[in-house]
């Protein structure tokens, strides 16, 4: 087996030959970690082989033997006092390399978040789950196996967190539910966008955490570190273990600000904003309103995100701006957008193109921001060729509002529940977990394909507490409820002015009102006063408090039924 490597200074494989010394000293390594106790198997080397080839090869070699699944924390302490000592970079092997890899795994702990660490063992092909509550301990064996235990613990304190507890607790008023999050502050973020454009004042999309957990409902502050689904476990940081009934798990998404080289050391000054933050969205707002002309830039990473239509929300309600104050004529504005569509529904796209042409808005698919230079006032896009190859572009800018790429959060993505690209991986009908099945998942960290909306959050939160409810046989029904893959975009084309955007599962328009009211296919005063006056108290008043107006799952026969 080649080296696997975990870190640029440890690399871990199976069982290393004498003969093999002189090669690996030629890749480069300079130790050798040996935790294979000498006798294990038949073919085996003994050490004093190892030491003396490494010996000839110019090479130093520590023996750290390990008797298979009894991993010490002395031999924990023991192999990170050789890291500290031998040149590197550092060969260490086993049998696997599993054991070596748990060494290195237990003498990080502490120094590397858990998450991390989790997810170079496994890019290295080592599933570190027996040692998860190890390392959330410091890299210790826990001495303190007391747990908490409740029916139902919802994982994240945001929308989807907060809208399933409420409606758990609207069906059933006893029932025994905690959250798990260590804010202190909740956000409306879809009024991020009217931030930006100065219609909100940040303050009124922000409440205090403890105002909006549902009475009843208990409260545990800190953070999760990782899943044990087998046993029914979810891992604190600090070695808390919470033990569960039914999981629902609904933690957001995780903005990757280093995705983009040089853009956190950019953020909020050099004309570089972002409405995807609370402290930003106030200096789009200023940028826009000092601007008499120039270029302005405004990306969109490669999906998935949070709330599709944001950044043009944020190109358009700019423009409005500029054009109201005449100095649109001065002003180019740029979309570079990293996919190939201005919108995934394309019956939306007619509206909204009207839009970029009448604002003169360029377009420009298929351009990936990767890198920023704030002062130079400068922006380096990833485009490919037809055929595959791929190269940068430069774009210079006055102002330039940035989408980061997104995932779900580190916790998730290593973990047991996570499907091979980082999700929660759950039925797209029932919203439970595909292999787990005390597990639900609401929210933007799911695999189902629908937008990535709080209005999706809003429908998914009854059909996860309904579900629940069944299995914990509180309820008596037959039939599982189903959501449709409902989603919400109020597309801001202009200050006073939305298209709003309602879809299901495959891009099918699922407009809630008639078209006499609402025509979703053209912009309407009605729909901007929707989102401005009617979603946030609907949001803060009946989705966070357990009423569902609209929003009643639906019961039918579906492949997943």
């Amino acid at each position: 087996m080649d080296p696997k490597r975990l870190t640029d200074q440890l690399a871990v494989r199976d069982q290393v030959r004498p003969d093999e010394m002189a090669g690996l000293k030629a890749a480069g390594f300079r130790s050798i970690i040996d935790n294979r106790p000498d006798g294990e198997g038949a073919d085996q080397p003994t050490f004093a082989e190892i030491e003396r080839a490494a010996r000839d090869a110019g090479m130093e070699a520590r023996y750290i033997p390990v008797a298979t699944g009894k991993v010490s924390d002395e031999d924990a302490a023991r192999f990170a006092a050789a890291m500290e000592e031998l040149p590197k970079p550092v060969l260490a092997f086993c049998r696997s390399g599993t054991r070596s890899t748990t060494l290195w795994a237990l003498s990080e702990a502490g120094r590397r978040p858990l998450p991390d660490i989790l997810a170079k063992a496994r890019a290295a092909g080592y599933d570190m789950a027996g040692v998860t509550r190890r390392i959330a301990n410091g890299g210790q064996v826990p001495t303190d196996t007391a747990e908490i235990s409740h029916d139902i613990v919802i994982v994240g304190a945001g929308a989807g967190g907060i809208a399933a507890a409420a409606s758990l607790r609207a069906r059933i008023a006893d029932l025994d539910i905690v959250i798990i999050d260590p804010a202190d502050i909740h956000y409306y973020q879809p009024g991020w966008t009217l931030v930006g454009g100065g219609v909100f004042r940040p303050e009124e999309t922000r409440r205090d955490m403890a105002s909006l957990i549902p009475e009843g409902v208990k409260w545990i502050r800190a953070a999760v570190a990782a899943f044990e689904p087998d046993a029914n476990a979810v891992i604190l940081e600090g070695c808390r273990v919470v033990k569960y009934k039914k999981l629902i798990v609904a933690p957001g998404l995780k903005l990757n600000w280093h995705g983009v080289e040089g853009l956190e050391q950019t953020l909020g000054r050099n004309g570089v904003t972002s409405n995807y933050r609370y402290d930003l969205a106030p200096y789009t707002w200023e940028l826009v309103t000092s601007m008499s002309g120039g270029t302005a830039l405004f990306t969109q990473p490669p999906m998935p995100i949070k709330c599709a239509g944001a950044p043009q929300k944020a190109m358009y309600l700019s423009c409005y701006e500029w054009e109201q104050r005449g100095t649109l004529k001065n002003t180019r504005a740029e979309f570079l957008n990293a996919g190939g569509v201005l919108f995934g529904v394309k019956d939306y796209v007619p509206a909204l193109m009207d839009y970029v042409k009448r604002y003169g808005i360029d377009l420009s698919f298929g351009h990936d921001l990767k890198r920023i230079d704030g002062p130079a006032k400068t922006a380096w896009f990833e485009i490919a060729d037809p055929e595959g190859n791929r190269q940068l572009v430069e774009r210079r800018f006055d102002m330039i509002h940035v989408v980061p790429p997104q995932m779900a959060p580190d916790f998730v993505r290593v973990s047991p529940l996570a499907n091979e690209a980082g999700w929660l991986e759950v039925d797209q009908w029932t919203l439970r977990h595909v292999r787990h099945h005390d597990v639900y998942g609401l929210g933007d960290a799911i695999s189902a394909p629908n937008a990535k909306t709080a209005a999706a959050a809003r429908k998914q939160a009854p059909v996860v507490a309904e579900n629940v409810l069944r299995d914990l046989g509180l309820i008596d029904e037959p039939r599982p409820a189903i959501y449709d893959g409902y989603g919400s975009c109020p597309l801001t084309v202009e200050r006073g002015k939305v298209v709003l955007a309602e879809f299901a599962y495959g891009g099918k328009r699922v407009p809630s009102f008639p078209k006499w009211f609402i025509d979703d296919l053209k912009p309407s005063r009605t729909a901007w006063l929707l989102k401005e006056k009617i979603l946030p108290p609907v949001y803060w008043q009946a989705m966070l408090k357990g009423r569902e107006p609209m929003a009643r799952p639906e019961r039918e026969k579906t492949p997943a039924a």
